[in-house]
C-alpha cells in the first residue's frame, strides 16, 4: 500500500485535508446559485433568449447527472489527492473559461467543465469524512461540511444581485476563480491519500446506460416545468430515460463491478433515511423556486431584495450545521429529524397562506424558520443512513444518495413549477369570470393574474406541506446506527474489497 498513508503512523493530518476540501466545496457550491440572478444581464449582453440562457443551468445539472453516479468508481480508482485536485482543477478551469467567454457557446463549454469537476466534490468529501472520522465524530465533521453545502448557496443570490447591479456578470466568475486556484495549489501540498486504490474495470455499458437514463430523466424534468408533462418532447425523454434506467438497474445487478450498488438498499436504515432525504429535498425546492417568483413577480421586489429575503435562512443553516452535527453525535438522528420536520411542516403550511400584500417581514421570518427546521434534519438523516453502511460500501452510498437527491431536486422544481403554472391559469380564469372582468380591461386582468398567481403558489406549498408530513411520519422510525458487516456481495470483487475494509478500519481507529 505504498500510495496509502495511515493515521496510525501520524502521516495523515486530518485538519489540513479537511480544511482544504471544505474551502473547495464552499466555492463550488457558491457557484451553483450565483449565475441564476445574473441570467437577465447575460441575456441582454449576449443577445440571447431566456430559453437559450436557461441552458447555463440545465447543462450544469445534466453533467452532474452523468458524473455523480460514477464517483464510486473514481474514488476506488484514483488517490484522494489525484481526484480532488483533478475535480477542483476542472472546476477552476471551467470558471476561467466562463469569465473570459466571448460568446454563449464558450460559456456553455465552461459550465460543462465546471460541472464535471463540481459533481465529484460532494461524494468525494463525504467519503473522506467517513474514512477519517470514527462514527462518534462524523456528525461534527458533517456539520462543518454542512456550512459549505448550505451557507454558500444561500448567499449566492444576494452576492450575485449586488455584483450584477453595479458590475458585469463576468465579475462573478472572477471572484470565484482566484479562490479556487489557490485551493488547488494548496491541495497539491496538503491533501494526502486516505483510502486504498485499485484498478477496477469500468463498466462502459453501464456508463452509457447511466448517462442516457439519468440525463434523459433530468432533461425531461427540466422541460416539464415549462412545456408541461404531456409535451411530446418531455414524454420522449421520460420514456427513453426510463427504459435506460431499467436496463442500467439490471446491468448493475449482474455485472461484476457495478457503477452504483443498488444492493445497499438491503440496509434498512439507509433505505429509510434515503426516502426521507428525497422527500425533504423535493419540499425544499418548493421554497427555493417559488419564493423568488412570489417576491419578484407578485410583490415587485428587486432581485437583490429577493436575495436578501433568502439570506437569513442561509446564515441560520450555516450557523446550525456544526451545532446540529454535535447534537447528532450525542443523541442520534431521530429526534433531530422529528423536531426539524415538525418545524418544516408548520412553516411550509404558513407559506401556503400568502396574500398579494403579505409583508416582507412575514415572508422572511417564516422562510428563515423553515430553513432552521431543515438545518436540524438534513445532515443528521444523511449521516445516519451512511453510518449503517460498512466503509467498503460508503462510496456507493454517497453516490446513490447524491444521485437520488439530484433527481429529486430536478423533479421537485418541475413538479412545483407545473403546479403553479397550471393552477395560476385556472385561478385567474375563475377570478375573471367571478368578477366579470373583460379581456380588454388590462388593469383588472393584471390584478386577477396577481391574485391567481398567489393562489397557485399557495397550492404548490400545500402539496409541499403534504410531502413534509409524509417525511415527518417516517422520521419516528429512525434509530441510531453504526457500521454493519458487508452482507451484500458474493461477487468476484469481494476479496479485494475485504482488504480495503481492513485498511479503512485501521484509519478509522
Amino acid at each position: 500500500m505504498n500510495n496509502v498513508e495511515s493515521s496510525t503512523n501520524s502521516s495523515v493530518r486530518v485538519g489540513p485535508i479537511f480544511g482544504v476540501m471544505i474551502a473547495g466545496a464552499f466555492v463550488a457550491f457558491l457557484n451553483q446559485t450565483l449565475i441564476n440572478v445574473a441570467l437577465p444581464q447575460i441575456m441582454e449582453r449576449l443577445q440571447i433568449s431566456a430559453t437559450t440562457a436557461d441552458w447555463l443551468t440545465t447543462i450544469f445539472m445534466l453533467v452532474n447527472g452523468i458524473v455523480i453516479p460514477i464517483t464510486a468508481f473514481l474514488i476506488e480508482r484514483f488517490t484522494t489527492r489525484q481526484l480532488y485536485t483533478a475535480s477542483m482543477g476542472l472546476f477552476t478551469l471551467g470558471t476561467l473559461v466562463c469569465g473570459i467567454a466571448p460568446n454563449f457557446g464558450v460559456i456553455l463549454v465552461g459550465r460543462v467543465v465546471q460541472a464535471a469537476g463540481a459533481g465529484i466534490l460532494f461524494p468525494l468529501v463525504t467519503n473522506v469524512i467517513f474514512t477519517l472520522f470514527p462514527a462518534e465524530r462524523r456528525g461534527m465533521a458533517m456539520g462543518i461540511f454542512g456550512v459549505a453545502i448550505n451557507f454558500a448557496p444561500a448567499i449566492g443570490p444576494t452576492l450575485s444581485g449586488w455584483v450584477v447591479q453595479s458590475h458585469s456578470w463576468r465579475v462573478l466568475f472572477f471572484i470565484i476563480f482566484p479562490i479556487a486556484l489557490i485551493d488547488v495549489i494548496v491541495a497539491l501540498f496538503l491533501v494526502k491519500n486516505v483510502s486504498e486504490t485499485s484498478r477496477p474495470k469500468l463498466d462502459t455499458l453501464g456508463v452509457i446506460l447511466s448517462t442516457v437514463g439519468f440525463g434523459g430523466l433530468l432533461y425531461g424534468f427540466a422541460m416539464a416545468g415549462t412545456k408541461g408533462w404531456g409535451s411530446t418532447d418531455v414524454l420522449t425523454f421520460f420514456i427513453a430515460g426510463g427504459v435506460a434506467i431499467a436496463l442500467f438497474l439490471w446491468r448493475q445487478m449482474v455485472v461484476g463491478h457495478p457503477i452504483l450498488e443498488f444492493r445497499i438498499f438491503r440496509y434498512k436504515m439507509f433505505s429509510l433515511t434515503t426516502v426521507i432525504n428525497v422527500v425533504v429535498t423535493m419540499a425544499m425546492f418548493a421554497g427555493m423556486i417559488l419564493m423568488p417568483i412570489y417576491m419578484q413577480t407578485v410583490r415587485g421586489f428587486s432581485p437583490i431584495l429577493s436575495g436578501l429575503m433568502l439570506l437569513p435562512g442561509g446564515i441560520i443553516m450555516g450557523i446550525m450545521s456544526p451545532i446540529t452535527g454535535r447534537l447528532f453525535d450525542k443523541i442520534g438522528a431521530r429526534w433531530l429529524s422529528v423536531v426539524g420536520l415538525a418545524i418544516t411542516v408548520l412553516t411550509t403550511y404558513a407559506l401556503a397562506r400568502l396574500q398579494v400584500n403579505t409583508s416582507f417581514t412575514y415572508v422572511t421570518v417564516v422562510y428563515t424558520a423553515r430553513m432552521f427546521g431543515m438545518s436540524i434534519l438534513m445532515m443528521p438523516i444523511f449521516t445516519a443512513g451512511l453510518n449503517e453502511l460498512p466503509l467498503t460500501l460508503n462510496r456507493y452510498g454517497t453516490a446513490m444518495v447524491n444521485t437520488l437527491r439530484m433527481m429529486a431536486g430536478a423533479m421537485g422544481m418541475a413538479f412545483f413549477v407545473s403546479i403553479m403554472t397550471n393552477r395560476a391559469k385556472t385561478h385567474t380564469q375563475d377570478l375573471m369570470l367571478k368578477e366579470h372582468v373583460a379581456s380588454t380591461d388590462k388593469v383588472h386582468m393584471m390584478i386577477a393574474a396577481n391574485h391567481g398567481m398567489v393562489m397557485a403558489i399557495n397550492d404548490a406549498f400545500f402539496v409541499a406541506t403534504t410531502l413534509s408530513l409524509f417525511a415527518f411520519a417516517l422520521s419516528f422510525f429512525i434509530r441510531k446506527t453504526s457500521p454493519m458487516e458487508d452482507t451484500i456481495s458474493n461477487r468476484p470483487r469481494k476479496a479485494r474489497v475485504s482488504r480495503s475494509a481492513h485498511h479503512s478500519l485501521a484509519i478509522e481507529k
